[in-house]
């Protein structure tokens, strides 16, 4: 269980009536991940997932005007179909990141995914290490920007 700080943790919770294996799907396969994962009309132009503990889990974000925006983390625990977690504080192989550019800051997502009578119980978490962390993600838009990706990623494995 995940004890939430609020004055270092970010979270969404949903209740979705899709069920729980659609989430995990479009969560942990580069091809669902890429018609959600940002909100429109951003893109995800390109993802790399290796999903193990120390398996790399890169993303390449896409502005419409065409800016690119790389991210690479590192899976941290892999519980199938129920739990997700990753940091950007690691790459691949856990090798620690030698050092943040500036704007940029540690953090590290966990993603639960909780089987319900009429769907799942979808909660996201961002956690960071400091109080100035929390302020920057947050106004970077996590809230709106993560429930806005969701929701894509309901619409989405909807159609599928």
């Amino acid at each position: 269980m995940v004890v939430i700080d609020p004055k270092l943790d970010l979270v969404i919770e949903r209740d979705v009536d899709i069920p729980s294996k659609l989430i995990w799907e479009a969560w942990t396969k580069p091809e669902h991940l890429k018609h959600w994962f940002v909100p429109k009309p951003w893109q995800l132009s390109d993802c790399e997932i290796d999903l193990r503990p120390g398996g790399i889990f890169r993303t390449v974000m896409c502005s419409p005007e065409g800016e690119e925006f790389p991210g690479v983390g590192c899976y941290l625990e892999i519980v199938e179909g129920l739990r997700l977690s990753w940091t950007n504080c690691m790459e691949p192989g856990f090798r620690p990141v030698p050092a943040f550019g500036e704007g940029d800051f540690p953090w590290t997502g966990i993603i639960t995914i909780e089987p319900t009578e009429k769907g799942a119980k979808y909660t996201a978490i961002a956690r960071h290490a400091s109080e100035d962390a929390w302020k920057k993600h947050y106004e970077m838009g996590f809230l709106d920007g993560w429930g806005t990706c969701f929701d894509q990623l309901v619409e989405y494995m909807r159609g599928r």
